[in-house]
């Protein structure tokens, strides 16, 4: 099970987000909550980065992705493999719901790879923030002990990608955290 995030206990950060949960962003004045809100803000908020495209489909195509990663996958999925004890207070039951969370992953991670075979990028041909964002669920799969190059080869191909970028080399080195463990 994953450690959670004791920071979100604290008084100052309830502060900042009341739910007690994480992402928060701070920008100026503001405090945005959720990662789909956060994203499409960081997206609209830098339009010379092109990281979403406020045009067509792709912005509906975009938040498709935030809303699946963040309300399906991270907090159904993943929660039953790193925090089972949140569906659960016998720690008997854990296994179950352990298994039946690697089950629900499984089947989001496969969707994932069929929609980024033959394709460099999630969204529109071009790199946006949902790249990134994907990114997030890569890292946690080999955090999780899955064979994620072996069994989501396409997924592979557009981590290395994304491994590539400066900006993406900075986080990582900053975070001090690796993609591949």
């Amino acid at each position: 099970m994953s450690p959670g995030h004791p920071e979100t206990k604290s008084e100052w950060f309830r502060t900042l987000n009341p739910k007690g949960r994480i992402p928060v962003l701070a920008d100026d004045d503001r405090v945005i909550t959720e990662a789909p809100a956060i994203l499409v803000y960081l997206g609209l908020a830098h339009p010379g980065a092109k990281l979403l495209n406020p045009e067509g489909d792709d912005l509906f195509r975009s938040i498709e992705w935030f809303n699946w990663l963040s309300g399906t996958v991270h907090a159904v999925a993943v929660r039953m493999i790193w925090r089972p004890d949140y569906f659960c207070d016998q720690s008997q039951g854990f296994p179950a719901i352990i298994d039946k969370g690697r089950e629900h992953l499984d089947a989001a991670f496969s969707l994932v790879e069929g929609r980024l075979q033959d394709e460099a990028w999630a969204v529109g041909g071009a790199y946006s923030i949902v790249d990134p964002y994907l990114l997030v669920f890569y890292r946690w799969g080999n955090r999780m002990g899955i064979d994620m190059p072996g069994r989501y080869p396409s997924w592979t191909e557009h981590a290395r990608r994304l491994e590539q970028r400066p900006a993406v080399q900075r986080c990582l080195e900053r975070e001090g955290i690796s993609l591949w463990r």
